[in-house]
């Protein structure tokens, strides 16, 4: 057979479907990492000859001998959902009874004002302002990365946050704080466009299709990345591009901060978005409010921080007070 003609390979399908559904890189890699685990705990047996009596075989292993999260079991099953339902079009259905892992309830870790503070004291230039819209707008990490000069209106002093957790759009909170420093970030984006333009201009990643659609937007200021990689990569398709920062960079940068701090509880980037949510109910904002702010699908996961809080209980009072 011509190997022009040959069916692409298993995970290049999984990889193109992804695509055309517009899951998020970040998914495709997890969902891809739990295929290929699957496939090899059985002996690299195809998932076409296999079925729910082999699915919960693996399920039962990430929980009982890998000792998994409940969040990250469930993650691999999603993974295999997908590929039996889009991929070989054979739905499991009931896959039968089998080990949950235990989903400990956890509060998440929060700081003070102060604390917050004196963690942004020990971080400078693009970090400092990346960690600053991390508590002042509730931003999630990769949400931060992803920024780009469109998405920062300061009329109205808000930023909009474009395909978020499960491909949504939102508005949050521009703090008045981070502007000066957001207008400087822009005017020298806007000079290493002008460099890049005249050194053969090299063109920020765009989503999707859009490329296509607008030829000049990869070399618009007002799709370039507020904080681009350090140096330009290769695309999927060979070309020559500049992606955003890579979250682990930021990630480093305020564990550091962190730990300078000398902080009781030191945390990490999401601990700025948890904190971003307490303070706002401290003030006494609606709960309601607070979730559209952090883009949170259900209530339930905003009222997590009532009882960080500890106003989990109706406003009711010790008998001593």
């Amino acid at each position: 057979m011509d190997s022009h003609s040959r069916p692409p390979k298993l995970m290049d399908r999984v990889k193109a479907t992804m695509r055309v559904k517009r899951y998020s890189p970040r998914t495709e890699k997890t969902y891809c990492y739990w295929i290929r685990y699957f496939i090899r705990f059985h002996d690299v047996r195809h998932p076409a000859v296999m079925g729910g009596t082999e699915v919960r075989a693996f399920l039962e292993h990430l929980a009982v001998e890998r000792r998994v999260a409940a969040a990250t079991q469930n993650q691999a099953l999603n993974a295999i959902v997908f590929l039996y339902r889009h991929i070989l079009d054979q739905p499991l259905g009931d896959i039968g009874e089998f080990s949950r892992a235990k989903r400990p309830r956890r509060l998440p870790v929060v700081l003070s004002h102060e604390d917050i503070m004196r963690v942004l004291s020990h971080l400078a230039g693009p970090m400092h302002l990346m960690a600053t819209l991390m508590y002042g707008s509730g931003l999630r990490l990769i949400e931060t990365c992803r920024l780009r000069v469109r998405d920062i209106d300061f009329e109205r002093q808000i930023v909009t946050v474009r395909a978020g957790k499960g491909d949504k759009d939102r508005t949050t909170l521009l703090p008045a704080i981070s502007i000066p420093a957001l207008q400087q970030s822009i005017t020298v984006t806007n000079h290493r466009l002008d460099d890049r333009l005249q050194h053969g201009g090299v063109p920020v990643t765009l989503p999707h299709a859009l490329e296509r659609k607008y030829p000049n937007a990869g070399v618009s200021l007002a799709w370039q990345w507020l904080f681009p990689a350090s140096r330009p990569c290769f695309d999927d398709t060979g070309k020559v591009v500049l992606h955003h920062i890579h979250p682990s960079a930021v990630q480093r940068a305020v564990r550091h901060a962190m730990r300078a701090a000398s902080l009781t509880r030191p945390g990490s980037c999401h601990t700025l978005r948890h904190s971003f949510a307490t303070q706002l109910l401290n003030q006494g904002t609606d709960i309601r409010t607070v979730q559209e702010l952090l883009g949170h699908k259900s209530v339930e996961t905003t009222q997590i921080y009532t009882h960080v809080l500890g106003k989990g209980f109706a406003g009711v009072r010790s008998p001593l007070g």
